[in-house]
């Protein structure tokens, strides 16, 4: 079973939802799953939060949104913004370019708001609620399955590649962090337990290749 969880948004996920040999995609860090129907070739989405509660976060995190980047000097929204239901994202790295010093100042911000922040290898997201990428792993695989992720977390692999993984690397026994992984090493309190020799896509692959010879 695969369940790529990611912090992209809904919108960006539905193509892959549909056309990806995968059980589900956890977007927006936790906040939202989105199921493939192969018989009647739909995607259902299924929050975590309930609709007053999104609405109501959905309008503070515009207002949010807009004093980040009032108050500091240099900052953008993330291009796939428009897909988000569930957080607010802004680019550090994937089409433009934010220093540390940035980066940390928008985090501060989003958290004296009240927000759950974090740093991907490319954005930096934040929402409201206490959901994650492992609280939605154990909640999508409890949906799916009906089965507890923490009694099996020897079964199981996850490959990341940031500062939002951070929190599986703690959890997960089996552990992947990909070659750019290394860039943040020293962000990290909580390592991958392996490094690939590639990055990204092809660090994914390179441990699909791997699980494959040892079954």
């Amino acid at each position: 079973m695969v369940i790529p969880i990611t912090g992209r948004p809904v919108g960006w996920s539905i193509p892959f939802a549909s056309t990806w040999p995968v059980k589900a995609i956890v977007a927006e860090n936790g906040a939202v799953a989105l199921l493939h129907n192969p018989q009647t070739k739909q995607v259902q989405k299924i929050y975590q939060q309930d609709l007053a509660t999104r609405q109501r976060n959905f309008a503070q995190m515009q207002r949010i949104a807009l004093r980040v980047l009032q108050e500091i000097p240099g900052t953008t929204m993330a291009k796939d913004s428009p897909g988000r239901e569930t957080d607010i994202a802004f680019d550090h790295s994937e089409f433009h370019h934010l220093s540390a010093e940035q980066i940390q100042a928008v985090v501060r911000l989003l958290q004296q708001e009240g927000m759950t922040a974090t740093v991907s290898s490319i954005h930096i997201n934040a929402w409201f609620g206490d959901h994650n990428k492992w609280h939605g792993a154990q909640w999508i695989l409890k949906e799916l399955t009906g089965r507890d992720l923490k009694q099996e977390l020897d079964q199981w692999v996850y490959v990341g590649d940031s500062t939002n993984d951070q929190v599986m690397f703690e959890h997960f026994t089996h552990s992947v962090g990909v070659a750019n992984i290394r860039r943040f090493e020293n962000e990290l309190k909580y390592l991958p337990k392996y490094i690939s020799q590639q990055e990204r896509g092809a660090g994914f692959a390179e441990v699909a290749r791997l699980l494959s010879l040892k079954k």
